[in-house]
């Protein structure tokens, strides 16, 4: 059990400490397949200030320097806009982090992760900021990124689709995912996600309801968190005037159980940091019973339980897992007038897996270029530096 915050987009910009005017803090990215870790540098970034500005790429920029994205621009930034921590979203931002985009949005300074991002011809796109000092830096979240998810889903329809038994190389990866920070990602190159008690605390705001407010409580896997589970869990939260939305999310097996296959994509933590940073979110129940049962209802004194328009799938005893809120009249199934699912994002991928597969590859093949391009650099400072003596 989880307790979020309960924020909402575009409020008005709050004042710095003692009078002082607000600090204006400026995130870029392409923040495609958004997740955890996207959450967890823009929660990082708003810390150094008092009001986040996030700038997000089109579609357009994206595919000349990185390659395809896997979600259009539209929703990339409706996904950014449901994350708590984000005050404003700018939409077409430039790939290019400069001075002038800084100022056009008066903002103090810009921050992004330590990992690397680079231009098609292999520059280093904040390069100009960080000359200038108006650059910060935020720890990146350690075993995950677009590109490890890209390249799960990729691994997994090997399987997935084949009809077949589960490739030995899915079950390698499976198996070690998320056991010792030894873990290593086939594709990244990472460790894999730890789990700690820390990273929840700093996601959750451990707010409980307060009198006058309507607990609605709603289930679900809500794997590879994505736009379809915004504009669900945004119709939910506006069911009431003052909703407090619980969210309980199931056991990996049993998401393995009514999805089957391969699924979850992403493991039951995972799934709970991602959940935990939507601001129409303010609680999380981790390991939710299938069953809605009258046990839950009592203890978080629901007074509304809501499911969308997918298919509810039997209890393992084939009873209507939402049969007890049904007879006391406090179920609603919601239409959120969005019908993307985990399963049609999975085919996105299987649709453009040449691109994708070959956007990975020259990802990892242009940051080891630059890589070795530094590397060069500081060897011959060192050099110079010696020559000095």
């Amino acid at each position: 059990m989880i307790r979020n915050g309960h924020g909402a987009a575009g409020g008005a910009e709050p004042p710095g400490p003692e009078g002082k005017r607000a600090v204006r803090v400026w995130c870029d990215g392409c923040y495609d397949m958004v997740h955890y870790g996207h959450s967890n540098q823009l929660r990082q970034a708003r810390a150094m200030g008092d009001y986040l500005i996030v700038g997000v790429h089109t579609d357009e920029e994206i595919s000349k320097h990185k390659g395809p994205p896997v979600f259009t621009q539209e929703e990339r930034y409706k996904m950014v806009r449901a994350i708590k921590w984000v005050d404003e979203v700018v939409p077409a931002a430039p790939y290019v982090t400069t001075l002038e985009t800084l100022d056009k949005h008066s903002c103090d300074f810009c921050v992004h992760g330590n990992d690397i991002t680079l231009t098609v011809d292999g520059r280093d796109t904040y390069e100009e900021v960080k000359q200038a000092g108006r650059y910060r830096e935020c720890r990146r979240t350690q075993g995950v990124s677009t590109t490890d998810l890209v390249g799960r889903m990729l691994l997994v329809t090997k399987a997935h689709h084949s009809g077949h038994e589960i490739s030995s190389e899915y079950r390698e990866y499976a198996d070690s995912f998320g056991k010792c920070p030894g873990g290593r990602n086939p594709w990244t190159g990472v460790s894999q996600f730890l789990q700690t008690s820390q990273k929840i605390i700093q996601f959750a705001s451990g707010k409980e309801p307060q009198p006058g407010e309507t607990v609605i409580y709603v289930a679900g896997a809500f794997d590879l968190f994505h736009i379809g589970h915004v504009d669900f869990l945004e119709k939910v939260h506006g069911l009431a005037k003052r909703p407090y939305v619980i969210a309980g999310l199931h056991f990996d097996q049993e998401v393995n159980h009514y999805k089957g296959k391969n699924y979850p994509i992403m493991n039951l933590h995972e799934r709970t940091l991602s959940v935990l940073a939507c601001r129409y979110v303010s609680e999380v129940v981790i390991g939710a019973p299938y069953a809605v049962t009258a046990e839950l209802l009592d203890h978080f004194k629901v007074d509304l339980v809501c499911h969308g328009k997918t298919e509810i799938v039997p209890d393992k005893d084939g009873s209507d897992p939402y049969q007890e809120p049904k007879r006391r009249g406090i179920f609603c199934q919601i239409d959120s007038g969005n019908d993307l699912t985990t399963d049609l994002i999975v085919q996105r991928i299987i649709k453009n897996r040449l691109e994708y597969e070959a956007r990975n590859q020259k990802k990892e093949a242009k940051e080891l270029a630059f890589l070795e391009a530094r590397r060069r650099q500081e060897a011959q400072r060192e050099r110079e530096s010696n020559c000095d003596f």
